[in-house]
């Protein structure tokens, strides 16, 4: 296993608990620069990917590697290029910001002559100045997150993982730490979980949309899949959505409110006669019909909410 281009490899990852499959068969390879955004609604075994790729969940089945180095068999090694966020920050509250982010580099394996300029560098990337002699715990929420990367990256790591990175922070925290997120893919790769798709939309090159475990869909970011068209189609005595997605060519129909429907097609043209003729024949009351290009919140209800409709 193993790819001299890529920073990460998983392979199978799965994760199995006695009564249900958190994890199946998951496949990810990630190359520096690129911003990854792992989206998927509470509970869709989001946490659980990070985890087992930070090694700190041992898998069921699969592989994972780092630069090349088995995190499963050489993980001290592998950890090495390795930098992780939990949900949960991983503070001592009793310590200010320096003599936290001192021990963390200590326990990084960072020799005592480059501690000193190691915590000066993340305080600088970090933005955290004006904080440095402040105990953890006198901090703001906002301020916990930015020293919280900032453990994550004083060893200078590869790849970075960040878990929920903007939880709970008001609009100009948010926007601090995806300046800081940014920034960071100048030099590292980064994974990025969240279920908040404006956060995706902000920060990522790229995204993977989990559920129930499994990946449901996954692309670059802004760039339309060239085999669908797809049209906002509005009704006067809309139909069930069933009798739509009945129709030859239609690959897709989402409901929205009010006899509007987002609609995908394999072909513009013959689609949209079939279409047209069968709102016509039904007496459905065409109202409006207009090309549409599918944003990252179309893309995510059809792939998770139609997924779990029976």
């Amino acid at each position: 296993m193993g790819n001299a281009d890529s920073l990460l490899q998983a392979e199978g990852l799965s994760r199995d608990y006695e009564h249900y499959n958190a994890v199946q068969d998951y496949q990810l390879t990630l190359k520096r620069g690129e911003i990854l955004g792992l989206l998927g609604p509470n509970g869709a075994g989001k946490s659980t990917t990070l985890r087992m790729l930070s090694g700190t969940l041992a898998p069921s089945r699969g592989a994972i590697s780092i630069k090349g180095i088995d995190l499963l068999q050489q993980p001290r090694r592998a950890k090495q290029s390795l930098g992780y966020l939990p949900d949960q920050p991983p503070l001592y509250f009793d310590l200010t910001v320096e003599e936290y982010l001192g021990y963390c580099g200590r326990l990084r394996g960072i020799r005592k002559a480059d501690v000193e300029p190691a915590i000066q560098r993340v305080i600088k990337t970090c933005s955290l100045e004006e904080v440095q002699k402040r105990l953890i715990s006198h901090l703001s929420l906002g301020y916990q997150q930015r020293v919280g990367i900032a453990q994550a990256i004083i060893h200078e790591p590869d790849l970075v993982i960040l878990d929920e990175p903007t939880k709970g922070l008001d609009p100009i925290q948010i926007n601090a730490i995806r300046d800081l997120i940014r920034n960071l893919a100048e030099q590292h790769a980064v994974i990025l979980s969240t279920h908040i798709l404006s956060e995706v939309e902000a920060v990522c090159n790229r995204v993977q949309i989990i559920n129930q475990g499994q990946i449901v869909h996954e692309s670059q970011l802004g760039i339309q899949e060239p085999d669908k068209v797809f049209f906002q189609l509005h009704l006067a005595r809309p139909p069930e959505t069933a009798q739509i997605e009945a129709l030859q060519g239609v690959e897709s129909v989402i409901a929205q409110d009010k006899g509007r429907y987002l609609i995908s097609v394999e072909n513009a043209q013959a689609g949209l006669q079939i279409v047209t003729s069968a709102i016509i024949q039904n007496n459905w009351g065409l109202l409006g019909l207009c090309p549409q290009h599918e944003s990252l919140e179309q893309t995510f209800m059809q792939k998770v909410f139609q997924e779990d409709r029976p």
